[in-house]
């Protein structure tokens, strides 16, 4: 599997195959700490081959600068599918958060594993305005 996209973004949405994405970041800006965000997509775009089809397990985690878990691990299935005749396909994912709490200002990461492997790795930051 090779990952085309793999964004933080305000909203997305995958319309018959087309990938809609509105608002890419990398900073949240909070006066004060706990902050929470109220909304957020994370995007993923795939492609694939025909020895990959079937089902594929996805673990999303956002941790911290030193590794700790901000939310539980997200853990979720899906399956590739291709027409007898394609050699090669992608799939297009989006993953919904809601009222992301952030205790301290900081780097933080959102990290990407496919089948137990790590495959992507987003960096989010949490900033004072200036």
């Amino acid at each position: 599997m090779e990952l085309e996209v793999f964004t933080l973004c305000d909203a997305a949405s995958d319309y018959q195959g087309r990938l809609c994405i509105l608002g890419v970041f990398d900073s949240i800006f909070a006066t004060d700490v706990p902050a929470t965000h109220p909304s957020c997509s994370v995007v993923v775009r795939m492609r694939f081959k025909k020895v990959e089809v079937g089902k594929h397990t996805l673990t999303l985690h956002l941790v911290d600068y030193d590794g700790n878990m901000v939310i539980p691990p997200l853990n979720g299935e899906f399956q590739i599918q291709l027409p007898q005749q394609e050699q090669q396909g992608n799939i297009n994912l989006v993953l919904n958060l809601q009222g992301l709490t952030f205790k301290t200002y900081g780097r933080y990461a959102i990290n990407l594993a496919i089948d137990g492997r790590e495959i992507g790795s987003l960096p989010l930051t949490v900033r004072k305005p200036n």
